[in-house]
C-alpha cells in the first residue's frame, strides 16, 4: 500500500476518535456528530464553498426514502443527516420522476449525488460510481393468501406483474416474459410504474397480481397494508445474484471516496446500525461499505 493511502487511512482512523457516539436509539434525532476535518477538506471546492450539496431521489422508496411534498424522511434521510454532520455540510434532497431522470441529473452535475440506495450493476458502473451501503433481495408482494400462487419467476407466467420503470427488476421480469412464451406458457403482462406507491396500489386494487421489487420496501408496504398483502419468493434468487445498492456519483468523481469514508465512520461509531434497525432494515446491513461491488445485470 502506498504512503499516501496509509496516511489517509490513519487520518480517517484518528478522526473516528473525535466523533460523538450516538447515545440511544430514542435519542438519535437529537444526537449530533462532530465534523471530521480530514473528510471535509477532501470535498470538492464548490461543495465546501456552498456549504451544502443535494442528493436526488426518484420518489418514495420506503423505508429508505419517504417523500411527502418537499420533505423526505426514512432511513436514507436519517443517514444523510448524520453523514452531513460528519462531512460538515448540509445535505438537501430533490425529487425527480424515475430512475433515468435521477441518473441524468447526477451525470449532468445538476445534483451532486443520489444517496439511494440504487441498484449497483456493472453496466451502470460504466457511467457512474456506486458507494454501496446495503445488500438487497428481490421478491414479490401479492394479495393476502397469494391467490395466483406466485412464488418464483416461473410461477409468474400468465400473471400481471408490476415493476418500477427503468429498474433492474423490470429487466428481469421482461426477460422472464419472453422465457414464458418460449416455454409455451402464458405470457406475463408487465406493468411499469415510476414510483413504489403506484406499483403497490396496483396490487392492492387488483389491477396487478404482484409487485416484483426490493424486499426492504416491500416489507414496509406489506406492514402498512392492513393485512391485504404478503411477501412471496423470499429466499429465492429470482433472477439475481448478490445484489448491492448504494449512493451514486458521476464516474471518477472525487466525492465517491469521501462518501465511502464518511459511511465507514457511521458504521464504526454505531450510527449506521442504529438507523437501519430503527427502520427495520437489520437484514440489509453490510459490515463495511465498498465502491462498485455490483455484479452483472441478469440476462
Amino acid at each position: 500500500m502506498s504512503h499516501t493511502k496509509l496516511k489517509t487511512l490513519a487520518l480517517v482512523g484518528a478522526a473516528l476518535a473525535s466523533v460523538v457516539l450516538p447515545i440511544s436509539a430514542g435519542a438519535q434525532e437529537a444526537a449530533k456528530l462532530e465534523m471530521v476535518k480530514e473528510l471535509h477538506d477532501r470535498l470538492p471546492e464548490e461543495i465546501k464553498a456552498a456549504g451544502k450539496m443535494t442528493s436526488v431521489n426518484n420518489g418514495s422508496f420506503p423505508p429508505y426514502e419517504i417523500v411527502t411534498g418537499t420533505e423526505m424522511t426514512g432511513a436514507s434521510a436519517d443517514l444523510t443527516d448524520a453523514l452531513g454532520q460528519v462531512l460538515g455540510v448540509k445535505i438537501d434532497h430533490a425529487t425527480v420522476g424515475g430512475l433515468p431522470a435521477l441518473l441524468a441529473g447526477v451525470n449532468s452535475n445538476r445534483y451532486q449525488f443520489a444517496f439511494g440506495p440504487i441498484g449497483d450493476f456493472k453496466s451502470r458502473e460504466e457511467a457512474n460510481d456506486f458507494v454501496d451501503w446495503v445488500q438487497e433481495f428481490v421478491v414479490f408482494a401479492v394479495q393476502k393468501g397469494n391467490p395466483k400462487g406466485i412464488t418464483s419467476l416461473d410461477t409468474a407466467c400468465g400473471n400481471t406483474i408490476a415493476v418500477m420503470a427503468g429498474g433492474s427488476a423490470e429487466r428481469v421480469i421482461q426477460a422472464q416474459a419472453e422465457k414464458c412464451k418460449a416455454d409455451g406458457k402464458d405470457a406475463i403482462v408487465v406493468q411499469s410504474y415510476t414510483d413504489q406507491p403506484a406499483s403497490i396500489l396496483a396490487v392492492r386494487s387488483k389491477r396487478a397480481d404482484a409487485f416484483f421489487s426490493s424486499q426492504a420496501p416491500l416489507t414496509y408496504f406489506v406492514s402498512q397494508a392492513n393485512g391485504q398483502l404478503e411477501l412471496t419468493g423470499v429466499g429465492e434468487k429470482n433472477g439475481f445474484d448478490n445484489l448491492y445498492q448504494g449512493a451514486v456519483v458521476p464516474k471518477g468523481s472525487p466525492l465517491g471516496p469521501v462518501l465511502l469514508d464518511g459511511i465507514k465512520i457511521l458504521m464504526e461509531n454505531g450510527t449506521y446500525a442504529e438507523i437501519m434497525k430503527k427502520w427495520g432494515l437489520e437484514n440489509n446491513m453490510l459490515e463495511s461499505p465498498g465502491i462498485n461491488l455490483g455484479g452483472q445485470l441478469p440476462k
